[in-house]
């Protein structure tokens, strides 16, 4: 099945000039839905971790399955604001603006090995901004898996430290 094609392409938004990757058409039709979170699953599997990690809002809807048909913990990571319990953040650079992200205190513990999960990797910020989250937790990012990346952004020069794996390359 080609997932690329249930991914459709907005131009000028969320700001003029950013042509963002849509994937509810590739939520809306369940098949292709299944086949995205099997083969996420097929990379994931590969992997030794033990903690998933995903950054809201579209991080959570492909982490969530896939954390369920593997078998692993999933931590959200979200906006200030939204998490019940003590949380630390990280303020970083997106490719159209400055943006904040929080995690429980608690979530992640030294020696775990972390996956971080998430639909689009665009520029890497959000990537980078969890993954010191993560190691400052004292826990080791040993791959981030993505639905689809935006090759021609380079996020793999900013995360070059990290296995990078990708379904889709634009």
């Amino acid at each position: 099945m080609d997932l690329e094609s249930f991914v459709r392409d907005v131009p000028n938004f969320p700001k003029e000039g950013v042509v963002f990757k849509d994937v509810t058409p590739l939520l809306k039709d369940p098949l292709a839905f299944r086949e995205c979170i099997l083969r996420l699953s097929e990379k994931a599997m590969k992997v030794d971790f033990n903690i998933m990690v995903a950054p809201e809002a579209r991080g959570f809807i492909f982490a969530a399955p896939l954390a369920f048909e593997i078998g692993k913990a999933l931590v959200p990571v979200r906006k200030p604001g939204k998490l019940p319990y003590k949380t630390k953040e990280i303020e970083y650079e997106l490719e159209y603006g400055r943006a904040t992200l929080q995690m429980h205190v608690d979530a992640i513990n030294r020696g775990d090995r972390v996956l971080i999960v998430d639909d689009i990797l665009a520029t890497g910020g959000t990537m980078q901004a969890i993954a010191e989250m993560i190691e400052e937790s004292g826990g080791e990012v040993v791959e981030i898996l993505c639905l689809a990346e935006l090759g021609f952004l380079e996020p793999r020069k900013r995360l070059s430290r990290y296995s990078v794996e990708t379904l889709i390359t634009y």
